[in-house]
């Protein structure tokens, strides 16, 4: 376990303190539950971003492979 020196804006401290209060749990674990949400939530970001990235570079393939399954169909071929 890391030990670390924390500054915070009052305002966020005093909000923490009273949700604190309310909780009853202790600040470090707070603050690392709070730390952990935040960093799966940019992971689930940049996963989202490759997806899009990765979709944006088969979209013109895929375009063609549904054209090619259009024209089977007509032809009824399949």
């Amino acid at each position: 376990m890391k030990l670390l020196s924390l500054k915070l804006d009052e305002p966020i401290y005093k909000e923490t303190e009273e949700i604190l209060k309310e909780k009853g749990i202790p600040r470090n674990r707070y603050i690392n539950e709070a730390l952990d949400f935040y960093n799966r939530y940019h992971k689930r970001k940049k996963i989202a971003k490759a997806f899009a990235k990765a979709s944006a570079l088969v979209r013109e393939s895929s375009m063609e492979i549904n054209a090619e399954f259009d024209q089977l169909i007509d032809e009824e071929t399949i």
